[in-house]
């Protein structure tokens, strides 16, 4: 570790304590050591186990790490989140998506000397009566015809939430209806989508809270055209469209009615929302029971989080395992691997939650971090990634730890195909860790010759996680899981985890190519590669 003021404070000297006993032993040789250990390198909360047995730690590794979430005064930290203080100093904001899952019913959580509550309540009530609704067929279009198809229209956080969501709990879902979410402002996401919906039976979701959002607001006026065009009245609209946004002048001048525009709060960060507003589309599709229990399966996690031991509290044991492998032994990228389809997208969703919030260079006292921030976020459901990228996870030259999420039971069952895919699951994480010596290789007649390219080093750490089914209860727990590792990672990192300065630039710098795309004569005002980029665009489009 390289940064001299944390070295001074020894903070990372207990880094250096973790890696010096890390080192020292393989994954194979602490189990030849200790038979027992997956039942002490394990922790359970909120309907998940996780087996961190398959890690390069011992009890003196563990100690040291822990170590270093005390000295990075992480208790404090926490109680600052769950209690409202604006930890989102750039922005002058409080981070509480917490406040969003509560299910305390007496709970009072204060932001400026006022209690959000009430109104977290107000929302979440108003949600459930719509999806009521919509559900029932009480909401019906313009027409009269009941709601068929729901659209989500956002993007980032509004986006990647809901659409794994959505996928995650489509056993819990309403049969009858469709969803589908357009998010890229390449009109292709749109026009495919609209081909596939019909304007008497569609319902849009638009989700933007200052309803400015360059492409969300460019889907929803294309969208809101194709309505009013099918349907030959512009005041279609009310009964097609409602808004999930802070903005009631834009959604009214947009000609949504702000009676069926549900707000959220600034101190609900973008890629935490989900549970929020945002999960409108959600809560239709699953219905407000189920929603309930999704948001109760996060206030379990949130409690753990809060109130256990650090030596047994999930989601601190998966960020400091983090740390140990980004800054110890220099890994760059981490591998979510589900091994159930309905979490295809949740490698996805994950990447925003760790990358956009972890993503930094500076610390908080505006100084160049000197080590190693957000790791590479990447994975893909099992079994797929297993004839894909595997192959370089077990024998490649870069170290990969990653995360194997499985569930007991399954939604779906056909013959023995989910005992064959947990089997690939635990297999996996045994090859990984143990390998296969030159030893072993020729004990099972591999050719000499062969030898160096049959032989797996092992020693690959793991976690596994293990539910008994993914339900809307697990699946809220294992969102915020994911959420307070990455918080715990910002704090020992010394980093704000709550703003996303970097994703503004390009934004600022492509209203201007926009100009030049458009304009009768471009300015001219950019780089070379960029001005001859836009002169090529020109002249393939005749302009």
């Amino acid at each position: 570790m390289k940064d001299e003021s944390a070295t001074a404070r020894g903070k990372w000297a207990n880094l250096d304590a973790a890696m010096a006993a890390s080192t020292s032993k393989t994954i194979r040789r602490l189990f030849d050591e200790d038979p027992s250990r997956a039942e002490r390198f394990s922790v359970e909360a909120a309907g998940w186990l996780l087996d961190y047995s398959k890690n390069r730690v011992d009890d003196a590794a563990m100690k040291a790490l822990v170590k270093l979430a005390e000295q990075s005064d992480l208790k404090a930290e926490i109680e600052k989140m769950f209690t409202g203080e604006k930890i989102n100093r750039t922005e002058n904001r409080a981070v509480l998506h917490t406040a969003l899952r509560n299910c305390d019913p007496a709970a009072k959580v204060f932001v400026d000397g006022e209690d959000v509550m009430p109104g977290v309540r107000s929302v979440l009530a108003k949600m459930g009566d719509f999806s009521d609704r919509v559900r029932k067929g009480l909401w019906r279009g313009f027409t009269g015809r009941r709601i068929k198809y729901v659209v989500n229209i956002g993007i980032g956080g509004s986006d990647l939430g809901p659409v794994m969501a959505n996928l995650a709990l489509t056993p819990y879902a309403k049969r009858g209806m469709k969803f589908f979410f357009v998010s890229n402002v390449d009109p292709t996401h749109l026009a495919e989508t609209l081909k596939a919906v019909k304007p008497a039976e569609t319902l849009f979701i638009v989700a933007s809270k200052t309803f400015t959002t360059q492409e969300t607001m460019s889907n929803a006026a294309a969208a809101r055209d194709w309505l009013v065009s099918g349907l030959g009245d512009r005041a279609a609209v009310a009964k097609h469209f409602v808004a999930v946004s802070t903005a009631a002048a834009e959604v009214a001048a947009f000609g949504i009615d702000t009676g069926n525009m549900f707000g959220f709060w600034d101190w609900v960060g973008g890629r935490y929302s989900l549970p929020s507003a945002i999960g409108l589309s959600l809560m239709i599709a699953v219905g407000r029971s189920n929603y309930a229990k999704f948001l109760k399966g996060y206030w379990k996690m949130d409690r753990h989080f809060r109130t256990a031991k650090f030596d047994r509290n999930m989601p601190v044991l998966m960020a400091l395992l983090g740390i140990l492998y980004s800054n110890g032994y220099g890994a760059e990228t981490y591998c979510c691997l589900p091994y159930d389809q309905y979490l295809a997208r949740f490698p996805a969703y994950l990447q925003q939650m760790d990358m956009e919030s972890n993503g930094k260079s500076v610390r908080r006292g505006g100084t160049p971090a000197g080590y190693a921030t957000g790791p590479i976020e990447w994975g893909e459901p099992g079994t797929n990634g297993q004839h894909s990228f595997y192959q370089l996870i077990h024998q490649g030259t870069h170290l990969i730890p990653c995360d194997f999420i499985g569930c007991c039971k399954t939604h779906n069952p056909v013959g023995d195909m989910h005992d064959k895919l947990m089997a690939n699951l635990f297999a996996q994480t045994e090859a990984l860790a143990f390998g296969k010596s030159a030893e072993e290789c020729r004990a099972e007649g591999v050719p000499e010759e062969l030898v160096p390219f049959r032989t797996f080093e092992g020693n690959r750490p793991t976690n596994t996680l293990l539910c008994r089914e993914l339900t809307p209860g697990t699946l809220g727990a294992l969102i915020a899981l994911y959420e307070h590792k990455v918080f715990v990672q910002g704090v020992i990192l010394d980093i704000y985890s709550f703003d996303q300065w970097g994703v503004q630039l390009g934004k600022v710098l492509a209203k201007g190519v926009l100009s030049d795309l458009t304009a009768e004569k471009p300015s001219g005002a950019h780089d070379s590669s960029t001005n001859r980029l836009i002169a090529r665009y020109r002249a393939a489009v005749g302009r």
